[in-house]
């Protein structure tokens, strides 16, 4: 597998584009992006478990129930949730890109992001659909950058390997960096392949990816009304298609696990305020259950994302968190430390404190990615979790988010 350039435009047969149509406020910012592909694909979607779901989330239900889509439609700026006439704008997006691609409507996934509870016009999308339709091409980076809110960098990635004597490619593109708690089960991911895979096996993998993926990601504890993660796949690449259980499906879900952790690191790296990326690898535990419930619950830790934030090893944070998470754990069998490209520090020894240096886990802390480890000395589940310190400015961009 080779990590390559091109995002969402990478595989065959993909364009996209993004564009300023005035959601927004600042023009400088794109607010309207589109990805479509040449020809129908398999289509494969993960949606938040909040009660309260954005519009495009149920109209996006409707679209893909059938297993296929040819496009993808999102804005930022608003939510489209809690709003009256909420699908109707939805399903009007998807009838946009219709009367402009030539797509069926019923073939759009549509998505948005930002502030809920805030009427959302069609007039800014309509007037510039057509601009957006004609541009399409390898703009990977412009969609990404039509789709961010509180993000400060774009987010995709891309990837090439082979099925079958076939080269293919995957990429993505995502957003999400504030309201992030992800319960797949304002993150949005569009992950585009040119794999030749059936419906049912493209919506396997992703349904079994997101449960070791995003839905390991916390930055703030809060689940988005508007979680989204789709796949489409279009089959140009050739490859005999995937229908079943076996080498090839292997390999393609190392390639989408690849491409959605990745965008899991950086999704946690940009979480809103954050000055550091935290990753909390669980090991020695009773399952994998167990390994995954103690990992989010260190990493969701506000008092322990402080600490992080202050460059202190407070590892009684760490032993906090898993004795409250819930999980069948032996406390007194636990060690933890903490390492970064700084170095490596123990803190903790069977569940009690180790002599260490103040000043050398000052130094390792201060790092920009920090790396949680706990052995639970109890079997051989393990798993990993991602997430961010908590800093001021966090609190200063969702006092004011609104407004």
């Amino acid at each position: 597998m080779k990590k390559i350039d091109g995002g969402v435009c990478a595989p065959q047969g993909f364009k996209a584009n993004g564009v300023h149509c005035g959601i927004r406020k600042n023009r400088t910012k794109r607010d309207l992006a589109l990805i479509v592909s040449d020809v129908r694909c398999a289509a494969a979607c993960v949606y938040t478990q909040n009660l309260v779901k954005g519009a495009p989330i149920l109209v996006t239900k409707k679209h893909v129930a059938d297993g296929y889509a040819q496009a993808i439609v999102c804005n930022s700026g608003n939510a489209n949730t809690c709003n009256a006439d909420g699908e109707e704008i939805a399903e009007g997006m998807c009838g946009l890109v219709a009367a402009h691609t030539g797509i069926a409507a019923q073939d759009v996934v549509v998505a948005s992001t930002g502030v809920i509870g805030r009427p959302l016009s069609l007039e800014p999308m309509a007037e510039h659909m057509g601009e957006l339709a004609a541009g399409l091409g390898k703009h990977s980076t412009e969609a990404a950058q039509a789709i961010m809110t509180t993000d400060t960098v774009e987010k995709q990635i891309a990837y090439t390997f082979t099925l079958g004597g076939k080269t293919c490619t995957i990429g993505a593109i995502g957003k999400g960096v504030g309201m992030i708690n992800p319960n797949m089960a304002t993150m949005l991911v569009f992950v585009t392949t040119d794999v030749a895979i059936s419906p049912a096996m493209l919506q396997k993998a992703l349904s079994a990816d997101v449960k070791d993926t995003f839905n390991m990601v916390s930055v703030d504890g809060d689940t988005s009304t508007n979680d989204m993660v789709c796949v489409l796949a279009n089959g140009l690449a050739g490859n005999e298609p995937v229908v079943q259980a076996g080498k090839d499906y292997s390999t393609f879900r190392r390639a989408l696990y690849a491409v959605m952790e990745h965008l899991c690191r950086c999704i946690a790296k940009d979480g809103e305020g954050a000055t550091k990326l935290l990753e909390c690898k669980v090991s020695g535990a009773k399952s994998k259950n167990i390994a995954k419930t103690v990992a989010k619950s260190v990493i969701k830790s506000s008092l322990f994302k402080a600490a992080m934030f202050g460059a202190d090893a407070n590892w009684g944070r760490v032993l906090c968190a898993i004795g409250y998470a819930g999980a069948d754990v032996d406390v007194k069998k636990v060690d933890v430390s903490f390492r970064s490209r700084a170095g490596a520090l123990e803190v903790c020894k069977g569940g009690s404190g180790v002599p260490f240096s103040e000043e050398e886990a000052k130094r390792i802390l201060s790092e920009d990615e920090i790396v949680i480890l706990i052995s639970l000395n109890s079997g051989s589940g393990k798993a990993t979790a991602w997430g961010c310190d908590l800093t001021y400015e966090y609190v200063r961009i969702n006092g004011d988010y609104r407004t």
